[in-house]
């Protein structure tokens, strides 16, 4: 497959985290031949934030496989109604039902370990009185709930510039759930400490999608990015023309 024919992986990340987050595996799905786009999530609104992916999406040319870590799953769950979308592909993410919040999925499972370790933030929102709320992670407990598996001197720098996510974006629910229409493959990141596993799990099956199990923590994409490159090569070849 040459580079002009083939489709174009867009890498959505997601809350805590930014697009440098798939550094080890674009790399090597450039080799591979693929296009790629890892774009920068403004993580300010579900709807904001998919509007904005969908529009990138719109704007490729050609077939795309969209790829969602964590709250980058809501996203594309919304994004990925877009004609051109071939794909999806759920790493470690939330697959919403339409209709559905991230608080309402996240809801019906127990907490995991990220519930006693947020810092909630006030930030100005121009034209309102009222200020917004920025959500990330305590600094000290980022390696071992987040980046257990990560190099420790990678995981220090993330911990200390995290992209936190809005707290509006919890409570918004999800006008489509694309999975309903686009074959969709989903990585369950079973010592995952960020997002109960069984939320993981209960979002994939509800979906019929392909599900693999990987023994690693919430930032599967650093701690073992061959898994990661093996899924997502597996939805490009079922899906090519």
């Amino acid at each position: 497959m040459s580079r002009s024919d083939s489709p174009t992986v867009v890498l959505v990340h997601g809350a805590f985290a930014d697009a440098s987050s798939f550094a080890r595996i674009i790399p090597e799905l450039t080799a591979r031949g693929l296009n790629v786009v890892a774009p920068a999530v403004p993580n300010r609104s579900l709807l904001g934030d998919a509007a904005y992916i969908a529009s990138i999406v719109r704007q490729t040319p050609g077939p795309v496989i969209l790829v969602g870590h964590s709250y980058g799953g809501a996203v594309i769950t919304v994004a990925g109604v877009e004609e051109n979308v071939r794909a999806l592909v759920y790493l470690a993410g939330y697959a919403l039902e339409e209709g559905e919040s991230l608080g309402e999925l996240q809801g019906g499972f127990p907490d995991s370990d990220l519930a006693t370790a947020l810092v909630y933030t006030p930030f100005p929102i121009d034209g309102s009185t009222t200020p917004g709320t920025d959500v990330s992670v305590q600094i000290d407990k980022f390696p071992s709930i987040f980046a257990a598996g990560v190099d420790p001197d990678l995981t220090s720098v993330l911990a200390v510039s995290q992209r936190p996510l809005a707290a509006q974006a919890f409570a918004e629910k999800a006008p489509t759930a694309a999975w309903k229409t686009k074959p969709s493959w989903g990585l369950v990141a079973a010592a995952d400490h960020t997002i109960n596993p069984d939320v993981q799990r209960y979002g994939y099956q509800r979906a019929g999608m392909t599900t693999v199990e990987v023994d690693s923590s919430h930032l599967v994409m650093l701690a073992h990015p061959e898994r990661v490159i093996k899924l997502i090569e597996e939805a490009v070849r079922a899906t090519a023309d």
